[in-house]
């Protein structure tokens, strides 16, 4: 297993990045309504997977979509605290981290 942290900015964005043996594009935005981050998934050619993924901490936010083979669990976290990222702290205190799954030999 291995850790890496994505790197993002506390502002609305759209990157490209691979997760696993995977390349999604990802954009991660604002929802001022629930006052969290949301993230959506889609292939590199644009083609959604799944939309409106909220950056709770403490829990995997990739669980309930192993199916969809993304390799690995996706986690968001405020250093030192239980709490989601905010709006202004999101890619400082505010992180986000994807574990690879661990690698089964036969």
């Amino acid at each position: 297993m291995a850790q890496y942290q994505i790197p993002v900015t506390a502002s609305p964005q759209q990157f490209s990045i691979q997760l696993g043996t995977n390349s999604y594009q990802v954009k991660l935005y604002w929802n001022w309504i629930n006052e969290l981050w949301q993230l959506d998934f889609a292939t590199i050619a644009g083609v959604p997977i799944i939309s409106g993924i909220p950056l709770v901490a403490g829990v995997d936010l990739l669980a309930d979509m192993e199916y969809l083979g993304f390799g690995g669990s996706l986690y968001a976290a405020t250093e030192g605290t239980l709490l989601p990222p905010t709006y202004t702290n999101l890619g400082t205190e505010g992180r986000l981290i994807f574990e690879t799954a661990d690698e089964v030999s036969a």
